[in-house]
């Protein structure tokens, strides 16, 4: 059995046969590789784009993070004016420096609170672990058990945004 027929047909048999004679892709193969041309260079240009999105929310992310930075730190400027105050104040009168340390820690309190972290140091309420550190029980007959009876060291934020928790000293548990 004899095959008619050139090479160039065997190695694509859908080719077609221009007016010429050479032999072409058929048109909807020409019209796929253009469309996957077209495809792959949309994909490369969003690559770019993706690209230079990411770089420009790093170099957003940056500024805002050292502007947010410096505002945090200008806020704590009076607080240490205060204490330069009070130690330049501190020979003239010894017994002052004592309110004073008290005034500045209460601006130092307000400055944690305005920024979102209230202090925390309450006695008497029951013990929350998501507030609380327990660092003591202690046997102590006239409170209820899981009662807060001292704060060891005062806590800053709130149940959502945590500074530091409270260390306290918790009751024990009856029984």
């Amino acid at each position: 059995m004899a095959t008619t027929g050139s090479a160039a047909e065997h190695e694509n048999p859908s080719a077609e046969i221009a007016e010429d004679g050479s032999r072409q892709a058929p048109a909807s193969a020409t019209g796929a590789d253009e469309k996957i041309a077209e495809f792959e260079d949309r994909w490369r240009r969003t690559a770019a784009d993706l690209d230079n999105v990411r770089k420009r929310h790093a170099a957003e992310l940056r500024r805002a993070t050292e502007a947010e930075r410096a505002r945090v730190a200008a806020a704590w400027l009076p607080v240490l004016d205060n204490l330069e105050l009070a130690l330049a104040h501190a020979e003239a009168d010894p017994s002052g420096i004592v309110q004073g340390v008290h005034a500045i820690r209460e601006q130092a309190v307000g400055l944690l609170a305005g920024l979102g972290y209230p202090r925390d140091d309450e006695t008497g309420v029951r013990f929350d672990p998501n507030r609380h550190e327990v660092v003591a029980v202690v046997e102590d007959p006239a409170t209820e058990p899981n009662t807060v009876t001292q704060v060891v060291r005062p806590g800053y934020g709130t149940d959502r945004h945590q500074l530091r928790p409270t260390a306290v000293a918790v009751s024990r548990s009856r029984g």
